[in-house]
């Protein structure tokens, strides 16, 4: 089983950036995604960004050019870097891993924008 921690998130002003974290730990093997899904109350959950073991990235449109999602596979770790935050990013942050065809979920960091 896929372990995920998140950390990083917080309240922040609008412009202000933040950097999501996600540890994987346990069967970390052949994992082939990993990446963002975001959720805010009453909405949908969203798709913000994936990267395969390959080293590809995909950013949904509503974030492009402001989150930029990354690896470093000596820590296990996945990375959101958030800038020029804006209030409609507010959400609560969930980190999700493909292994096998099982997917795995953190629980989730709070990121609030507002002034």
């Amino acid at each position: 089983q896929v372990q995920l921690v998140e950390s990083g998130g917080g309240l922040v002003q609008p412009g202000g950036s933040l950097r999501l974290s996600c540890v994987a730990s346990g069967s970390i093997v052949s994992i082939s995604v990993m990446g963002w899904y975001r959720q805010a109350p009453g909405k949908e959950r969203e798709l913000v960004a994936t990267i395969t073991s390959d080293g590809n990235t995909n950013h949904a449109d509503s974030v492009k050019g402001r989150f930029t999602i990354s690896r470093d596979n000596a820590k296990n770790t996945v990375y959101l870097q958030m800038n020029s935050l804006k209030p409609e990013d507010t959400a609560v942050y969930y980190c999700y891993a493909l292994r096998y065809g099982f997917r795995f979920w953190g629980q989730g960091t709070q990121v609030t924008v507002s002034s």
